[in-house]
């Protein structure tokens, strides 16, 4: 597709110096446009250029130093780029900004929740403020955003100091204003039918003959019930996300929207870098969302998936010739994509996005050094929000340094071919030991979901690992829980590793046991005869035995599919999942990360 600007090409600029290289960049881009519609937006055609900033899956990453970027390098190899940080975004969006006065920044979703420390320890209110300076449009619901449930959420949007979990808000700010932006989700209806919130936006862009409309539908993914605690979206029902997006269209037109952008917390996989245009291996559950979206959509800015992309979804089916865009994961990407509008007509007549990752500072940690690289643009920090993350860096740094104990070696989250993490393995245990006393449940056996481990732990030379380190990798705040189960209900939970809603044979989705359980799988085997060879504390599982499994509170409702923990009896609360693995690892010899050996695959 060809428009009334000139973008980056889709590998890296080589050119000496980013200020060359922008000049040069800037001038093809005003000789492009004077040879094709005279300006960029308007001259003799009327054409008018809207851009549109993409962001999703921010997550509350506020701090920069910690996050990095694969790209491609200068002579084939990959390079490693520092990035993110929100005053380096907020320098990104204001550069971006600068080249068109007809813009939206817009997100698809989790901007908070999973956040590191110094956004979660506050209840994500310095994520909110630092997107409120930003100056974001909107933003779609992700699963994330209901973590701690719809009173929380809507206290991010409408500001306040009710407390709804057991954090204390407003303890830096003592009064949290909400975000400025409206919170946008079609699909999220409550007991009425209603939509939680705004449903959609619409943005006028120029005046008179020459304004335009460009409507932005958000949806949320239908499957957020079992992705977070179902006590936080009880009574709120998730709508299929085409059906939604599809039955506001009329609408949208009826209100003179020229184009129509869906911001979905839903996204895809690829195989090749981040602003590659091939959409190469495009896969993920997107896809037949978008095969069942109107064609009317003229873009689909998406995430959840944390992989940056931008694809020409017609190259993929030629009836939905979407641009289907994301931004990766935690403000180290933004996806810079122009909309060229004939006011005339009403009609999109050209569309053209590109991925750039926000550089900023270089940083080293115990995986190596990350200088910045020549290759790509590099980005300064905007003091205002570089002063509102300094602030809560400060009220976070005590809290976050504190020596909790010490691993003789990394344990990480990676999963091996046959799915166990060290690390999630690691905290099974932590579970375990939490609840096996009689007054703590009485537990035989501890579950911790894959999909719950949100970050490695890597201890310092000495084997230091703080607390700063152990709440990236269980940020939620969940609560322990004990239930009773048979050995038949046991293998049944089992099972739906393969065979649970979106957890398939061809899309497992582990657990990790603790020590006491180890078991073999079997995926050519039929569904429901898959687990083999189950053993509790060395001994075979026995069918009808009733055995006390330990879980988080998200497990035992039904997270991530596995509704057969919905099952258990004799519930016995404990502790939060964060203090079990803490008290885990303040044991006064070095704890040795286990093996992974619970787990065969046949």
């Amino acid at each position: 597709m060809t428009g009334c600007r000139a973008h980056a090409s889709d590998g890296p600029q080589l050119l000496e110096g980013f200020e060359m290289r922008l000049k040069l960049f800037l001038a093809a881009a005003s000789l492009l446009a004077m040879s094709a519609c005279t300006t960029p937006n308007g001259g003799e055609t009327g054409a008018v250029t809207v851009k549109i900033i993409g962001l999703n899956d921010f997550h509350g990453n506020l701090e920069a130093g910690k996050l990095n970027v694969e790209a491609p390098g200068a002579v084939g190899a990959s390079v490693r780029v520092p990035a993110g940080g929100a005053a380096y975004l907020a320098s990104a969006v204001d550069r971006l900004r600068a080249e068109n006065p007809n813009n939206a920044v817009v997100s698809a979703g989790d901007m908070i929740g999973a956040s590191p420390l110094v956004s979660a320890l506050f209840l994500d209110e310095p994520t909110i403020a630092a997107m409120n300076l930003i100056r974001i449009d909107y933003n779609a619901l992700g699963n994330h955003e209901f973590d701690k449930g719809r009173s929380e959420l809507l206290r991010m949007q409408n500001g306040g100091c009710e407390k709804h979990t057991p954090r204390q808000p407003c303890r830096v700010d003592a009064d949290f204003a909400g975000a400025s932006f409206p919170f946008l989700s079609a699909n999220t209806l409550t007991e009425t039918g209603a939509p939680l919130v705004q449903s959609y936006g619409i943005k006028t862009f120029g005046s008179g003959a020459r304004a335009v409309k460009v409507a932005f539908i958000g949806l949320t993914l239908k499957e957020a019930p079992s992705l977070v605690t179902p006590a936080g979206v009880a009574g709120l029902t998730f709508a299929d996300e085409a059906d939604t997006a599809n039955a506001l269209i009329p609408q949208l037109k009826a209100e003179g929207a020229d184009a129509i952008v869906v911001l979905i917390h839903q996204g895809a996989y690829t195989k090749v870098p981040f602003n590659d245009k091939s959409c190469g291996g495009l896969s993920g559950d997107i896809l037949p969302i978008l095969d069942r979206l109107d064609p009317a959509v003229d873009v689909v800015i998406s995430g959840h998936t944390h992989v940056a992309y931008v694809c020409d979804y017609g190259k993929v089916n030629k009836d939905r010739p979407f641009l289907l865009t994301s931004a990766g994961y935690g403000g180290t990407i933004m996806t810079d994509l122009d909309l060229t509008i004939d006011p005339r007509t009403g009609r999109v007549i050209a569309k053209k996005a590109d991925n750039i990752i926000v550089q900023g500072e270089p940083f080293s940690n115990a995986r190596g050094d990350y200088p910045v690289s020549d290759l790509y643009p590099h980005f300064s920090s905007r003091q205002d929000v570089a002063s509102l993350v300094a602030r809560y860096s400060a009220a976070a740094a005590p809290v976050a340094a504190e020596r909790v104990g010490r691993l003789t070696a990394p344990a990480t989250k990676a999963e091996t071919e046959w799915g166990e993490q060290v690390l999630g393995n690691l905290i099974a245990d932590a579970q375990l030991a939490a609840t096996r006393a009689p007054e703590a449940g009485g537990a035989e056996i501890a579950f911790m979901n894959a999909g719950g481990v949100r970050a490695d732990l890597v201890p310092a030379a000495d084997g230091t690992i703080t607390y700063g380190q152990v709440f990236a990798v269980q940020p939620f705040g969940n609560t322990l829980m004990v239930k009773s189960f048979t050995g038949r209900q046991i293998r049944a939970i089992l099972e739906q590793q393969f065979d649970s809603g979106t957890n398939t044979a061809d899309h497992p989705n582990f657990l990790n046991p603790s020590a006491s359980l180890h078991y073999a799988y079997d995926l050519s085997r039929p569904a429901g005869q898959r687990i083999l060879d189950v053993t509790v504390n060395g001994k075979p599982l026995e069918h009808e035995r009733v055995y006390r499994v330990a879980m988080s509170n998200f497990l035992a409702s039904g997270g991530d599919n596995f509704t057969a923990f919905r099952e258990g009896t004799n519930q016995v609360g404990g502790a939060q999942d964060l203090d079990a693995l803490v008290a885990y690892l303040s044991r006064s010899q070095p704890i040795v990360p286990p093996k992974t050996d619970r787990v065969a695959k046949r």
